[in-house]
């Protein structure tokens, strides 16, 4: 089987056809000190000096690096051809742009994707006076779409990685929810998932002080936020948000339970109304997802249900793409807010995968928030593991 790189670099060019872009150039230096978040799927390391990858629409793979990097980038398997210089890269950088005469090139940088603007704005300046004073200066564009198509587009072993990543992910909660008691303070719980991690070899998909979101009753902070030292107890949901790093790939999934008082016989009615109402929201979504809707479509679909039952609309989006990390960049399910940019007008297509994370408040009780991720398929949508469909009650 070819290496994640070298499948991604191959899907790169026939992206850069289908867009009719002769030319992608990543440029970047010590990137350990910041990197291009594209060099994982391209290259698979970091780069010191200055170095250029470039990827053309006829095919040709370049790497110009300095020397001592040049048996790594041979290594990678994924770039014909390896150039190696030592006092500067101009000569040689402008020489292969030259030779390949390019009508368009894109470079990385992005108004709207995070994860396509990996070109520093002093990288820019050091590329801009490379080719100032030659016609290729005029052609440059924003990489935006290559980027949100490479990132998004994943391939059958990115999915199967996201996949395992899921399942350990459901086994470390249903760990949780065997370990948990009343009494028990939101950090304790933090803590023993912490432990899973390590029992099985796994990272947390993001900030470990806030992987996972522990949230017990209505006093609890709702957001990227760390546990605190308040105590669960009977007439509380506990809501987690959480997610592992595993094989270099991330899971990011929500999930709700609660604890009935002694006194219940039943389940509170507005809890499992609330409940039944984001799970619907989630179900509705996952439904109408297939390629070519947009992702604002999805979004609404989602938000409509929770403010139709009776509830605030939630503040954040729908849901976002999922991949190497958390939140991976290009199209998200969301509202054509501001801060979003364009992304909520972005096309799903096969092969992607999404977040689905509608949510509530109830007061009195805490947060309902259920988060499953999903692939695109070429007819739909499909769990990458299995959804909560049932509120958890202990």
């Amino acid at each position: 089987m070819a290496s994640l790189v070298q499948e991604k670099v191959q899907q790169a060019i026939g992206i850069l056809q289908e867009l009719e872009v002769d030319l992608w150039l990543t440029f970047v230096r010590e990137s350990s000190a910041g990197g291009d978040p594209v060099l994982p799927l391209i290259y698979g390391s970091d780069l010191t000096w200055q170095s250029a990858l470039l990827l053309s629409r006829t095919g040709e793979r370049i790497a110009i690096v300095g020397r001592f990097e040049a048996e790594a980038a041979r290594r990678t398997g994924a770039y014909g051809t390896v150039i190696q210089y030592d006092h500067s890269i101009q000569t040689e950088l402008l020489e292969q742009i030259s030779r390949l005469d390019p009508d368009r090139i894109a470079i990385n940088y992005s108004l709207n994707d995070v994860q396509a603007d990996g070109l520093s704005h002093g990288m820019y300046q050091v590329l801009h006076n490379y080719l100032s004073g030659s016609i290729y200066l005029a052609r440059m564009e924003s990489a935006e779409k290559i980027h949100a198509a490479l990132r998004g587009r994943k391939t059958t072993q990115e999915i199967d990685r996201i996949r395992k990543a899921v399942n350990t992910t459901n086994i470390i909660f249903n760990r949780t929810f065997e370990f948990i008691k009343p009494g028990m303070t939101e950090i304790q719980v933090s803590e023993f998932m912490h432990s899973q991690l390590k029992e099985f070899g796994v990272g947390a998909a993001w900030d470990t002080i806030n992987c996972p979101t522990v949230n017990t009753g209505p006093e609890s902070p709702i957001g990227h936020v760390g546990p605190t030292s308040l105590k669960i107890e009977p007439g509380h949901l506990v809501h987690f948000d959480f997610g592992v790093l595993q094989d270099e790939y991330c899971s990011d999934i929500q999930r709700v339970v609660y604890f009935h008082r002694p006194s219940e016989m039943s389940t509170p009615a507005e809890i499992q109304h609330g409940f039944d109402t984001v799970r619907k929201a989630i179900e509705r979504a996952v439904r109408a997802m297939k390629p070519g809707k947009r992702g604002k479509e999805i979004d609404r679909i989602a938000r409509q249900t929770i403010v139709e039952a009776g509830y605030p609309e939630y503040l954040y989006a729908t849901g976002h793409q999922l991949g190497r990390v958390a939140h991976d960049g290009a199209g998200i399910l969301g509202p054509e807010w501001e801060r979003y940019g364009d992304t909520p007008n972005y096309r799903l297509e096969a092969g992607q995968v999404y977040t689905v994370e509608p949510g509530l408040a109830l007061p009195g009780y805490g947060y309902i928030g259920l988060e499953e991720d999903v692939v695109i398929t070429a007819t739909g949508a499909e769990y990458l593991g299995e959804p909560q469909v049932e509120l958890i009650v202990i």
